[in-house]
Parts: C-alpha cells; sequence; structure tokens
C-alpha cells in the first residue's frame, strides 16, 4: 500500500511540474506577441476577428487570427486560412495554448483572436490565463445562452465582462448596457472605448463584396486606430479580407425540377433578436421575398434554442416550416398551436440527407424563397452542402417583371456594376454577392423603421449630456437615471429643512420610473412617545 501510495504521490509531482513548465513556455509565448485582441460578445465574434484581422494586415501589422464560430480558422499572416485541428472534433479553451504557440513562431506585431469559452469562470480564465489581451472586444449583449450566462441580459453583459483585460482598453457597440460595461470596466481599471456605428457611411459598406453591419466596423476601425493604423488604410485591408463561412448571404439556385429558390444563410445569427432583423432586413431589400419557407436546424445540445427558433415562426409568417436533426420535437412543441400544422418534420438527424432534401424541395412552390435558422451543425451543414451542388439560377429576367413578383432590382444588373475596386483579385471575387445590400432602403424598410416614433423623454438633465454614455440609453431605460437627482440630501443638516407640502412637491416632481426618495437624517422632526395624559385626550398637542 506504501508503494502505491508512492507511486501516487510521484505521478502527482510529475504532472505539477509538467504544468508549471507549460504555463511558464506559455507566458513566454504571449510575451513575444506584442499587441493580443480578444473578441467576445454573442452575435459577430467571427467576422469582427476577420475584419480587425484585415484592418491591421493593411496597416502592415504581422497579424495572426485564430475564429470560433461557423468553422474554426487559423488564418496566418497572408490572410490564407486553414482548419483548426480537434481531437474527437470537441472545442476545448485549452486549444487556445496550441495557437498562441503557432501565432508566436510567426513574431507577429498582433493576435486576433475569438473567446470560445461560454461559462462565465471559462471566460475570465481565458483572458487571465490563455490570451492576455491587451485589447477587449465585447461586441453586443444578446439573448443566447442565458442558461449559462443568463438568466436576465444584465446578468450576460457582467458575464461577457470577465474578458475584459485588467489594466487594459475594451472596444464595445453596445448601446442599451453601456452602463453595466462601464461599471465592470472601472473595477477592472479598464478603459472602454464605445465605437459608433454612425461613423461609418454607407459608401464604405459598398466597399465590402459580402453582407456586414456597421457596428462590426466601427469596432474593426477603432480597434485599428488603438494600434496606430489609418482609418483609410485599415477600410482598404477589410475589404481585402475573406468572409467568414457562415456569414449573412443569400444564394439562387435551380431544383432539380427547374423550380427557383433563393436561399438565404442565417444560421449565424441563431439568436431570436439577430434571426428577426436579419430576414426582416433582407425582406425589405428585396434579397428574398414571399412565399417564404423556413428550415430549423435542431441540435440536442441546444434544445432552449430549438425552442426559440420555433417561438418566433409568427413574426416571421412562413408558408411552410421544415425541421431538420434532432429533437425536432423541441422546435415543433414551441411553434403556437395556430401555426403548428404547417411544420414539416423530415425524420430527424437518422434520415439520410438525400431522403429529406428530395422531400424539403418537393415541397417548394415554383418559385420561393427558403431561410435556414437554428445552429449551423449537424445536418444544417449537410443542408449547405446539398444545396451548394444545385445549379446556380442564372436565368436573365426582366427586371419590371421580376421587381413585381418581388425579386431584387440589382439582382438583374452584371457583375460589373457592383462596387468592386480594379486591384480586387478574382479570389475576392467569388464573394460577389448577386444584390447590392446597401441600395436606398424601400417603401418597407421606410414604415418599418425609419417612421418610429421615438418615445417622450420624461426627464432631461445636463449632468448626463456630459457623461459618456450614448444618449439613447435614457430615451430607452429612463429607469437608469440616477436617483440621487431627487433625493433631498441638498439641504444641510443644520439649515432650513422643507415643509410637507414642498416634500410632497418633491415627490411629485419626480419622474414615476425613478425610485422615491428615502428620507434622510434630520428631515422630519422626530415622534416623541405620546404619554398618558395624551392617550386620555388625543386632541391635546404633543
Amino acid at each position: 500500500m506504501l508503494f502505491l501510495y508512492t507511486v501516487l504521490l510521484v505521478c502527482c509531482g510529475v504532472l505539477l511540474v509538467a504544468g508549471i513548465v507549460e504555463q511558464r513556455r506559455h507566458f513566454i509565448n504571449l510575451e513575444r506577441i506584442p499587441s493580443r485582441v480578444l473578441v467576445n460578445g454573442i452575435r459577430g465574434k467571427s467576422s469582427i476577428t476577420r475584419l480587425c484581422a484585415g484592418a491591421l494586415r493593411g496597416g502592415d501589422l504581422v497579424t495572426v487570427a485564430k475564429t470560433t464560430g461557423t468553422a474554426a480558422r487559423f488564418i496566418h499572416p497572408d490572410a490564407t486560412e486553414e482548419p483548426v485541428y480537434r481531437k474527437f472534433g470537441i472545442a476545448n479553451v485549452v486549444e487556445q495554448i496550441g495557437i498562441v504557440r503557432r501565432a508566436a513562431a510567426y513574431n507577429p506585431d498582433a493576435l486576433v483572436i475569438e473567446c470560445m469559452a461560454v461559462m462565465p469562470a471559462l471566460q475570465e480564465i481565458n483572458q487571465s490565463k490563455l490570451i492576455r489581451s491587451t485589447i477587449g472586444v465585447l461586441c453586443n449583449v444578446r439573448e443566447d445562452h442565458l442558461a449559462e450566462m443568463g438568466p436576465t441580459l444584465d446578468d450576460v453583459a457582467r458575464s461577457l465582462s470577465r474578458s475584459m483585460p485588467e489594466g487594459g482598453i475594451c472596444v464595445t457597440a453596445e448601446q442599451d448596457r453601456f452602463h453595466i460595461l462601464q461599471e465592470e470596466a472601472d473595477a477592472r481599471d479598464c478603459k472602454l472605448v464605445y465605437a459608433d456605428p454612425e461613423t461609418v457611411s454607407d459608401e464604405e459598406l459598398r466597399g465590402f463584396s459580402w453582407f456586414t453591419f456597421k457596428e462590426n466596423v466601427a469596432i474593426a476601425l477603432t480597434v485599428a486606430e488603438l494600434l496606430g493604423v489609418e482609418r483609410e488604410t485599415a477600410l482598404r485591408g477589410m475589404y481585402d479580407a475573406p468572409p467568414d463561412p457562415g456569414v449573412l448571404s443569400v444564394e439562387r439556385y435551380t431544383t432539380p425540377d427547374g423550380k427557383r429558390l433563393r436561399f438565404a444563410n442565417v444560421f449565424a445569427a441563431n439568436d431570436p433578436e439577430s434571426t428577426l432583423m436579419n430576414i426582416n432586413q433582407l425582406l425589405d431589400l428585396d434579397a428574398i421575398s414571399r412565399p417564404l419557407n423556413v428550415v430549423i436546424n435542431c441540435r440536442p445540445d441546444r434544445v432552449e434554442r430549438n425552442g426559440q427558433m420555433g417561438a418566433i415562426i409568427p413574426d416571421l409568417q412562413p408558408d411552410k416550416v421544415f425541421v431538420i436533426g434532432h429533437p425536432a420535437k423541441s422546435a415543433i412543441d414551441a411553434i403556437p398551436a395556430e401555426w403548428r400544422d404547417r411544420a414539416v418534420d423530415l425524420g430527424g438527424d437518422r434520415r439520410a440527407a438525400d431522403d429529406f432534401m428530395g422531400r424539403l424541395l418537393g415541397e417548394l412552390g415554383p418559385d420561393s424563397s427558403l431561410v435556414a435558422i437554428g445552429n449551423i451543425h449537424g445536418q444544417g451543414e449537410v443542408l449547405l452542402e446539398h444545396l451548394a451542388e444545385l445549379p446556380a439560377d442564372e436565368t436573365p429576367a426582366d427586371p419590371a417583371a421580376d421587381r413585381s413578383a418581388g425579386a431584387p432590382a440589382a439582382a438583374q444588373a452584371p457583375a460589373q456594376q457592383h462596387p468592386v475596386r480594379d486591384d480586387e483579385t478574382l479570389a475576392l471575387q467569388q464573394y460577389q454577392p448577386y444584390i447590392d445590400p446597401y441600395q436606398p432602403y424601400p417603401e418597407a424598410y421606410e414604415a418599418r423603421y425609419q417612421q418610429q416614433q421615438l418615445p417622450p423623454v420624461p426627464y432631461q438633465s445636463e449632468q448626463y449630456a456630459s457623461e459618456p454614455y450614448p444618449p439613447e440609453q435614457y430615451r430607452s431605460e429612463p429607469e437608469q437615471y440616477r436617483p440621487e437627482q431627487y433625493r433631498p440630501d441638498q439641504y444641510p443638516s443644520d439649515g432650513p429643512h422643507p415643509s410637507e407640502p414642498q416634500q410632497s412637491a418633491l415627490y411629485q416632481s419626480a419622474p414615476p420610473t425613478a425610485p422615491r426618495p428615502q428620507p434622510q437624517r434630520g428631515m422630519f422632526e422626530p415622534v416623541r412617545p405620546v404619554t398618558e395624559a395624551q392617550q386620555q385626550n388625543p386632541g391635546e398637542p404633543r
């Protein structure tokens, strides 16, 4: 028995020494990379990682990047990339050690890496032990992974803040919960920088050959500016950066029986808010049209998300809902009863791909649109592979007739009319979209977004104008007004106090969303005990 205990102690000692040696080597590799950018958030992390890397490459900085989202990729300094090898196909944050070791071999100026941790504790370990970023990116706070980081969006914001670098800089485009991020940044001695999407013009967005958002571009430009890269140089580098495989795209196919199909890959936006936003925008821009069909890909480890995708079906108002993957019941049961008869269960993940694809295409109309939502892994990848084998729909059509049918006018224009620069290569042109997503918005978009009336501002104070928060916060969340503005502690303890009518007016002047001020010491006269004579004669003054 003593021998076994001795062997156990020796093995533990060897493991301890090996762990210390590995940690020291890892920290040495980190020191060889002067600038380390860690991208975290709910949506758009992979796209922002590629945009930041492209912007830094445009400034002649040797930059290595690694994405995690739709398909994990290691991006070399020359923008070539390769898949990240994972033993048994299982993702683990420990793989960041090998990524840093490979990146350090290039002696790079910067490393841009996507945060792959979900659990709050792992996010903190990823920052403090594995990456030690000098610049953090927290792109947005959305409704996803609530079981791990929730249950509220405020909790999600605080969980994501664990990846902020202590004593470093954090860049964000989040508006609604900027105040929470600011509190967390102050606690970590981190400078929080707001990347304003309005600083990105529509003309700058037209230079991209894929669909992206102003928030993502604004964050990448801010990171580039922090590392000394000029705006025009950074934009040229971002234009040359290849997009993520899960980027929002619309493809046109012809089915074997001659049907025309527009397919929108919205797998990357796998939370309800982002999914609805992307699909509505594609509809408003006529990139897709009705009749609209939706395919939901289910995963056994994302049962809650499957239900969220089923619950938004009434907002999409599709003709048919195809459910693939497993368990399909988790999405179908979440569809409201009045829409459930439109759901088509294609047999789960054990059904042959040729079988369920044949039935899916057979259910479509002669000219329809198909939107893929949920999660890409599993049968979602099989769906994309089989659709990619279909011939492209290159049939020229009459623009006027196609416009009446809901087809985009930009789709009828030849490829030369797209805003492609002369120095772009053929490799970049293969990502050229069929439409210009930044053409002038049609009436549907104006009716949905531009004509909304802002709610009245119940209170206005000059103090908030000098604070670094986005002003929209105080219109959308008036409860964030500081209660100190309405507390009566402005009266000195030794001076005159307001009378009771004045106190009532003070309470009534506060906005209904502000908490009631608590009485301060000395504001009211102390209550003297009631004497026996006063109890017998209540009319006698105290």
